[in-house]
């Protein structure tokens, strides 16, 4: 397996997510809140060992035949902010973040990516998805021809105990139901790795690199403002 290694230009605000962008069509109904015990993602509790998984630090990811692992880094503190998951030319951003025991985020999170879409001129639709409430966005783009187009965007997020995962998917899976489901059921087998040290709500949980890998380092990459692997563009009209 791969790993590459990313920059972020700036520092990130972890809730407000404008980097990467996706969309989703409706899917299967649920909620996280009703889903995640059985299903995933999962707790480090709910997980007999580390033993098989891609140990990230915070994350826990199950290996897959073809898939590539991309670790983003905050130039300015040199931090893992991000891991990306790169399958069959799609992506799955993730983040986790700490989180009040008895309160979670998700709904609160929707609104501010709302809010910054919507300040760039995007336009952002909530949806029922397998994982509950997604969110789909959408920001116009220029295509390569000159024509308006638009990149779409679709986020998901799950709260679990005292932690929330956001993830966010792109290429492929962001417009097309089967597209995602390799990498949804990626996200559904994510373990989360919270801790026992107290955290402000929204602090990122820390990431970083397997000892045991090697990264390599990928092209020179835009900054905060751009996706590292854009969204689809998709034409108007």
């Amino acid at each position: 397996m791969v790993f590459g290694l990313g920059r972020k230009a700036k520092k990130e605000e972890p809730a407000q997510p404008a980097e990467e962008l996706t969309a989703a069509e409706p899917g299967e109904a649920g909620t996280a809140a009703s889903t995640r015990g059985q299903d995933g993602p999962f707790d480090e509790s709910e997980v007999g060992s580390r033993d098989g998984f891609v140990d990230l630090g915070a994350l826990l990811i199950t290996p897959s035949e073809g898939l590539q692992l991309r670790l983003e880094v905050e130039e300015a503190t040199q931090r893992v902010v991000a891991v990306t998951l790169d399958l069959d030319g799609s992506s799955l951003q993730l983040q986790a973040f700490a989180a009040p025991k008895t309160e979670t985020l998700w709904d609160e999170i929707r609104e501010q990516i709302g809010q910054s879409v919507g300040a760039q001129g995007g336009q952002v639709e909530e949806v029922e998805g397998a994982f509950g409430t997604e969110l789909v966005a959408k920001l116009p783009a220029g295509l390569p021809d000159g024509s308006q187009g638009y990149r779409v965007a679709r986020f998901i997020g799950v709260d679990g105990p005292r932690w929330f995962l956001r993830g966010v998917l792109g290429g492929p899976a962001a417009l097309e139901r089967p597209a995602a489901e390799a990498l949804e059921t990626l996200f559904r087998k994510v373990v989360v790795v919270r801790g026992d040290s107290p955290m402000p709500p929204r602090d990122l949980l820390q990431l970083r690199l397997p000892k045991d890998a090697s990264a390599t380092p990928p092209p020179a990459g835009p900054t905060l403002e751009e996706p590292e692997r854009g969204p689809e563009i998709t034409q108007i009209g």
